[in-house]
């Protein structure tokens, strides 16, 4: 696909808790941005996904910053938590995204996704979350 001039510049929040994953995903985000024009102009890395929220506003509060790309994995555990956390994540970067008008690209597998399904997701979730981010902008 060939690159776009750049017009927006976008930031990148992504958990260090499944670093190669994150690793795998963040470089599939940084291909497509160029391919949509889209610049990026901070990564962040956070220890896990409860952080993710604090980093995201940070974030879109700045104004050199039009979107944000959020990374991560959130797995099936042997009690109810995952689902729990991911439903407190999920509805955190709703509300910022709400509140302060600029989109962000939920590129979160999970939760309670299992180690099986992890490898074949993390390119097309990088993708989708890219490609949300362009569309709203």
């Amino acid at each position: 696909m060939a690159q776009r001039e750049t017009r927006h510049n976008i930031g990148v929040v992504l958990g260090s808790y499944h670093k190669q994953e994150m690793m795998e995903m963040l470089e599939e985000v940084r291909k497509v941005a160029r391919e949509c024009g889209l610049n990026i102009v901070r990564e962040v890395w956070v220890p896990g996904s409860m952080e993710k929220p604090l980093a995201i506003k940070r974030m879109l509060m700045s104004d050199d910053i039009n979107g944000v790309v959020v990374l991560g994995l959130i797995e099936r555990g042997e009690t109810k938590h995952g689902l729990v956390m991911g439903e407190a994540v999920f509805s955190a970067i709703i509300r910022l995204q709400l509140a302060i008008g600029k989109p962000v690209g939920v590129g979160i597998l999970g939760p309670e996704i299992l180690p099986e399904q992890i490898p074949s997701r993390l390119k097309p979730h990088a993708q989708a979350a890219v490609r949300a981010v362009e569309a709203m902008l």
